[in-house]
């Protein structure tokens, strides 16, 4: 069982989710057509590989989580959409796959190895092709007051070394160039949208399980005492049940 089987059956609707502006921009962006194909790594529920779907023709998604995998199909068919899906590693891939015009990850970078998945990227993309590097997250410009107290209390109750990963995470999603260094990509441009919605105290409550560092697995025993500490926070800030959030939902582009 992976780190995120536990949460494969919240991520799909509990995480921020990526509004349609941000698929239409994006697509835009590249210039996407029913000719096109995405292959989308790391794809968990199928949240990238699922809303790029009406943009482009041929997509794939891979996930080493077979939980992840299911979730994906079940999203698909309640769409109505055609999702090849493939278990495994996104640098295991079979050499015969072809290449793609898109390849999209989400927040997946900092669980491949660096080296591996480089060499695969330049098997993977098409000559004029390009990689999406996909978030979608709360703001942190005080417009989310609940947020740092929200998150203190996540790191409270999460392991410390999975804490510690989490912002390990994080620090390769915002360093591209980096990460990209000495291969034959870069950072060329971004895209990004703004959104706001109002979420229920319960469903803001249950996101922290959609974290690795805190997932039901992290927090064992400790979930329901998580749960209620993050209740109890964000009630303060809640107006009849529910929390205004905004959030903005991003894709740096990579090209040769």
């Amino acid at each position: 069982m992976g780190r995120f089987a536990s949460t494969a059956s919240t991520y799909e609707h509990l995480r921020p989710l990526y509004p349609n502006a941000f698929f239409r921009s994006v697509a835009q962006k590249l210039g996407l057509t029913k000719g096109s194909s995405l292959i989308d790594l790391g794809t968990g529920p199928g949240l990238l590989a699922l809303g790029f779907a009406p943009y482009a023709g041929r997509i794939v998604g891979v996930d080493p989580e077979p939980a992840m995998i299911e979730a994906a199909r079940q999203a698909a068919a309640r769409a109505g959409l055609e999702l090849t899906l493939i278990e495994g590693k996104a640098e295991t891939l079979p050499q015969d796959i072809g290449t793609f015009d898109v390849v999209t990850i989400g927040r997946a970078l900092h669980w491949m190895d660096r080296e591996a998945m480089l060499a695969r990227l330049d098997q993977l993309v098409a000559r004029d092709g390009a990689i999406l590097i996909c978030a979608s997250f709360s703001v942190t410009d005080g417009r989310n007051p609940w947020l740092d107290g929200y998150n203190e209390i996540r790191r409270r109750w999460s392991p410390t070394k999975l804490w510690e990963e989490a912002g390990k995470g994080a620090r390769t999603h915002r360093d591209l160039p980096t990460f990209f260094r000495g291969s034959a990509f870069a950072p060329t441009g971004l895209v990004a949208v703004e959104t706001s919605h109002v979420v229920s105290v319960p469903e803001l409550t249950h996101r922290v399980l959609t974290y690795s560092s805190s997932s039901p697995e992290a927090l064992g025993d400790n979930v329901e005492a998580a749960l209620r500490e993050v209740e109890s926070h964000l009630a303060a800030f809640a107006h009849d049940g529910a929390i205004a959030e905004t959030f903005i939902s991003t894709a740096e582009i990579v090209k040769r």
